[in-house]
């Protein structure tokens, strides 16, 4: 299986290396022709406002967007959260504006404020799963097509609405390979 990451800025290789580690060919989405033979896209955390102008400069968010919308997997980490969002709080901005979500960026405050904390996600794994926040966004509100996989604090940081999901954390910094075992079952069931 092929499965794309989003290589314009942010947290491309730790990506890159879990999916290798599960065996599945990654690869560097950087120019519109690297959407080809690809079975889904991890968009990754980074900054949401250099990754989406670097999306209309390279010419890639409408075609992506556009994939996106015809049932292509996407999963947004962190900043991928933000990019995928119809509404970002405080902001008229929106880049690919796929998922019926609303964002709230940096809610959990500055870089000192990240944290690390575990939970058990029933849809993607019965052990407790590492959850690392790194200036992280979370959805503030969304629509009833929007199902919520994880919430800390009352607050949705996971969720998925059909083809596309998006966490606010990060777990391609940690070892552990759930998520993206997650993601790639979704992207077996869209071959």
């Amino acid at each position: 299986m092929n499965v794309g990451v989003l290589s314009l800025q942010g947290g491309v290789i730790e990506h890159i290396n879990h999916l290798k580690s599960l065996g599945c060919n990654a690869v560097e989405v950087k120019k519109i022709s690297d959407l080809e033979n690809i079975h889904g896209i991890i968009l990754p955390g980074g900054e949401s406002t250099v990754i989406g102008k670097l999306l209309k400069e390279t010419n890639l968010l409408d075609p992506l967007k556009e994939k996106i919308l015809r049932g292509f997997p996407v999963w947004g980490t962190c900043a991928g959260m933000i990019l995928l969002a119809k509404e970002i709080e405080n902001d008229e901005n929106t880049y690919l504006s796929v998922m019926d979500i609303k964002v709230k960026r940096n809610a959990y405050g500055s870089q000192i404020d990240s944290f690390e904390t575990e939970k058990v996600i029933e849809q993607v794994s019965p052990n407790p799963l590492p959850l690392i926040f790194i200036r992280a966004p979370y959805i503030s509100s969304y629509s009833n097509d929007v199902k919520t996989i994880c919430e800390i604090d009352g607050n949705m940081v996971a969720a998925r609405q059909n083809n596309i999901l998006a966490t606010s954390f990060h777990p391609e910094l940690s070892k552990n390979l759930e998520f993206h075992k997650y993601f790639l079952s979704m992207c077996n069931k869209s071959i």
